[in-house]
């Protein structure tokens, strides 16, 4: 898959056909696949779980919500500290999810995508080479301390957690042929715990905590399907969540991600800073992709994209370019800004 630009996932758009059309049609011939925006609800990527699975389960207790605002109820926090806070009830060993397959939401909206996107392209509106991308958290990015503070919790509801995604991928490879469809695993509370990051307990810095789900449902995937991953610095709260020195920690993540995958990787993606010091950098020489496209996240702050680039190259001399995450949180008038910023940025890389 050397196409030479990727799409995280989130655009903020109204519709799946119109992120298809302008998206899809505006970049098409240098994408390796097409998102669907992740519209409606799954804007807010993993926060719509607390109120759509965790909020109300039977095993679950709701300890903290946001707070409401001029009397309305908010469902999703305006700040970090305003986020909903869940525990296990007494008792419960491991939570379980009903309506296995459903109760997720990814394979109902991914029949529904996937119909728009083999429509557009039977009509020639996408490339016939391009492939349907579904963006999915891994499980640790959902099932996290910053929602389950109570010590020992999350490992009450990851195991159930993981299960249920299980159950959407078995329904999503049946109802889309393989070899259109790519799966990405969305991977920040993973990059951020490894780093040591805000609640990072011990067990959260080692990577084999965040590997192991990795291993466990990358061998759920047919061999056609193309496989990518997102390793993000988080945006919840403003970018970036947080900030390393370098990216030394996010290579041995990466690395060890790719080696428990045990499979095809087609493509990596890994964000960066506005950042121009070679520092910062170096340890992308250690990367071994095994293969796999490495799409670094550098489209934004363009006034200084020419020299990122430049930097980047003396470590990792060919790889495509990327938006640093998803733009579920950026206001939708700031759309086309973005699109032409990834034409400019085509053009600059000199891959116009």
């Amino acid at each position: 898959m050397g196409k030479d630009l990727l799409l995280v996932g989130s655009i903020p758009l109204d519709t799946v056909e119109e992120v298809m059309r302008v998206f899809g049609g505006g970049l098409g011939p240098h994408l390796p696949a097409i998102p669907d925006g992740e519209v409606g609800e799954r804007r807010s990527w993993v926060n719509r779980f607390c109120y759509q699975v965790f909020n109300g389960h039977v095993d679950l207790e709701t300890i903290k919500r946001p707070p409401s605002i001029n009397g309305v109820e908010q469902l999703l926090p305006v700040k970090r500290e305003d986020t909903w806070n869940f525990r296990v009830r007494p008792g419960v060993a491991d939570v379980r999810f009903g309506l296995p397959g459903l109760r997720l939401g990814y394979s109902r909206d991914a029949t529904n995508s996937y119909f728009i996107f083999r429509t557009l392209r039977e009509k020639g509106l996408l490339p016939q080479d391009m492939r349907f991308q579904i963006s999915i958290p891994m499980v640790n990015s959902v099932v996290r301390p910053l929602y389950f503070p109570v010590p020992g919790d999350i490992d009450r509801v990851r195991p159930g957690f993981e299960a249920a995604l299980a159950a959407e991928l078995e329904i999503i490879v049946k109802r889309i042929p393989a070899k259109d469809l790519a799966i990405q695993w969305d991977c920040a509370w993973e990059v951020s715990a490894v780093h040591g990051g805000p609640q990072a307990v011990a067990r959260e810095i080692e990577i084999e905590t965040h590997t192991a789900p990795i291993r466990r449902l990358s061998a759920l995937l047919p061999a056609d399907v193309a496989l990518g991953f997102h390793f993000c610095f988080g945006t919840f709260g403003g970018w970036p969540s947080f900030a390393p020195d370098n990216l030394g920690r996010t290579v041995e993540l990466i690395n060890a991600s790719v080696e428990a995958a045990g499979r095809r990787t087609d493509w990596i993606h890994l964000p960066t800073l506005n950042r121009t010091d070679r520092e910062f950098y170096a340890p992308l020489a250690r990367l071994n992709p095994k293969g796999a496209r490495i799409y670094l996240g550098m489209i934004h702050s363009m006034d200084t994209f020419a020299q990122r680039l430049a930097v980047a190259r003396e470590f990792v001399p060919d790889f495509g370019i990327a938006a640093y995450c998803g733009f579920g949180r950026t206001p939708p008038d700031q759309m086309p800004q973005i699109l032409e910023d990834h034409r400019r940025a085509i053009a600059m890389a000199g891959k116009a």
